[in-house]
């Protein structure tokens, strides 16, 4: 069977479409190898003149633009889309998941202590604009005050980046503090920590920021160093290539959308604060939050803290909403799940690591929460 001829219209100028671009490869790396062509591309460029007349069999796009799509409708080949713009609703596609991504970053924030959040968004952006729908829904529920601004969008004619930079500190003066505010994505939350520069406004103390994508380059320049969700992008890459390989044989795929779960949040400067106004509370969380994965329990906690062990937890559960050894446990489990997905160590070794005596006792323990043995929870989300 001759090699098949995939064409990738994807753009290799931010580490969001790299990562799709390292997934698609890992996916012909274990299959069916493809004769791959990658050419140039701009996101939301002009369709390239080669499209209408090559002769491939497949193609995997950020279809960005109405002018793209129609060109992509034309080839009558397989098509599967990478981006949430949707210009061709009725082609499958492959996304993150926004609104767990919304999830992570409002439970990121309330975490800290944080009881005034806000959202920063781009409308001109389908995700942006999903995950800030669940932002609202997730802050009304947990009862504490939200802003929501949407920044002046990329894609306005009339953008200019003094034009957004006014509008962003009218907003951010206004805010009250202290407040966590979850960016869109990372360039987003970059411009918000310029702006707080300028206006000399102390990140994390008086505002908190996070942002999407974990731009490792981005992240690590921005000034103070960024906190971000992690998004699967591998991942959605592998998807994608697994749907566009079954098109090829012949199979009709439907347009539901198969979203990707992101990975988690590195946390770095921007975000790294407990903003809480009990010094008593303060003190417990951040000795079990530095001490979690030694093996520690509540008695140790109240050890470090001038509270009885019922005062501390009535006063924790207060803030937080719950209860010291429930903060104990979801740190503990969250490292478990992050070294089972992200590493090839042992179960014995994670269990050490964790602070269990034995690899039993942390698969009982792993197993009453997941519903799961470690091993099973580690195979399909490696």
């Amino acid at each position: 069977m001759p090699r098949r001829s995939v064409a990738l219209l994807i753009e290799t100028s931010n580490s969001y479409s790299r990562g799709v671009l390292d997934g698609i490869t890992e996916y012909v790396r274990h299959h069916e190898r493809w004769s791959i062509f990658l050419p140039e591309q701009e996101r939301g460029g002009r369709p390239p003149q080669w499209l209408g007349r090559w002769s491939g069999d497949g193609i995997i796009a950020r279809i960005e633009t109405d002018e793209i799509a129609a060109s992509l409708r034309r080839t009558k080949l397989p098509v599967v889309d990478v981006s949430a713009a949707r210009h061709l609703p009725d082609i499958p596609w492959v996304e993150t998941d926004d609104e767990a991504i919304a999830e992570l970053g409002v439970q990121h924030l309330l975490d800290r202590g944080f009881r005034n959040l806000a959202y920063c968004g781009d409308p001109g952006f389908n995700w942006s604009n999903w995950r800030r729908d669940k932002f609202r829904l997730l802050v009304e529920s947990a009862g504490v005050a939200a802003n929501v601004y949407d920044s002046l969008s990329r894609n306005d004619p009339k953008y200019s980046w003094n034009r957004e930079k006014r509008g962003l500190a009218k907003w951010l003066k206004d805010l009250p503090r202290p407040i966590g505010i979850f960016a869109c994505y990372d360039i987003q939350a970059q411009k918000l920590l310029e702006v707080c520069r300028e206006l000399d406004i102390a990140v994390p103390e008086q505002i908190a920021v996070l942002g999407v994508d974990n731009d490792q380059l981005l992240c690590e320049l921005s000034d103070p160093p960024l906190s971000s969700i992690i998004c699967n992008t591998q991942r959605t890459g592998f998807e994608a290539a697994a749907l566009l390989d079954r098109m090829m044989n012949g199979e009709q795929i439907d347009s539901a959308p198969v979203l990707v779960a992101p990975q988690g949040i590195q946390t770095r400067q921007s975000t790294d604060i407990l903003a809480i106004d009990d010094p008593d509370v303060a003190t417990a969380l951040r000795f079990i939050r530095e001490h979690a994965l030694e093996g520690i329990n509540v008695a140790d906690v109240v050890r470090h803290v001038p509270l009885s062990r019922r005062v501390l937890e009535s006063r924790f559960k207060k803030i937080l909403g719950r209860s010291p050894h429930e903060e104990l446990t979801r740190l503990k489990l969250e490292r478990i799940k992050e070294l089972l997905t992200e590493t090839d160590l042992s179960l014995s070794e994670i269990a050490r690591r964790t602070g269990f005596e034995h690899d039993e006792y942390m698969c009982v323990f792993f197993r009453k929460l997941e519903g799961m043995p470690p091993g099973q929870f580690r195979q399909p989300n490696r």
